[in-house]
């Protein structure tokens, strides 16, 4: 029987660069913002794509109902995103990026490329596009391997 040994056991050391990433990310949009990381998500998100349902930005995030629905009323107590009845389907709410939102996002946004430049700034471009591939490879095997 062959040992499973965490430190070489590739799923585990995806998780525990994760963590730290989020961790650091966290931090600094806690601090700056007073945002947690399912938070910014959905503000990037609804910048990115328009109003969309709860159910959509669950797909888009890949975070569960309870924590989009969380993240959601906490942005809806500050102000930054609105809902309204869904015209296509009454049983669900659209979520969209008030004004102040969008300020907040034009905020972040910057930060969290210069957080992105700082923590890559030992990969080439060369390596950054192929750690892009290759995570776009893990999310195509994972989704298949959950059954999409």
């Amino acid at each position: 029987m062959t040992a499973l040994k965490l430190n070489d056991f590739l799923p585990y050391r995806m998780s525990i660069a994760s963590n730290a990433v989020s961790d650091a990310v966290a931090t600094a949009y806690r601090n700056l913002f007073g945002l947690r990381i399912p938070e910014w998500r959905l503000v990037a998100v609804l910048a990115e794509g328009g109003a969309m349902s709860q159910q959509a930005l669950c797909g888009r995030t890949r975070m569960d109902k309870v924590t989009v629905s969380r993240a959601a009323i906490g942005l809806v107590e500050r102000g930054l995103i609105a809902r309204a009845a869904n015209p296509i389907d009454q049983r669900s709410h659209l979520v969209a990026l008030t004004p102040e939102g969008w300020q907040l996002y034009e905020q972040v946004a910057p930060k969290a490329l210069e957080l992105e430049r700082r923590l890559f700034a030992s990969f080439s471009e060369e390596e950054k596009t192929q750690l892009a591939a290759m995570l776009a490879r893990i999310e195509d095997a994972a989704t298949a391997f959950d059954g999409g």
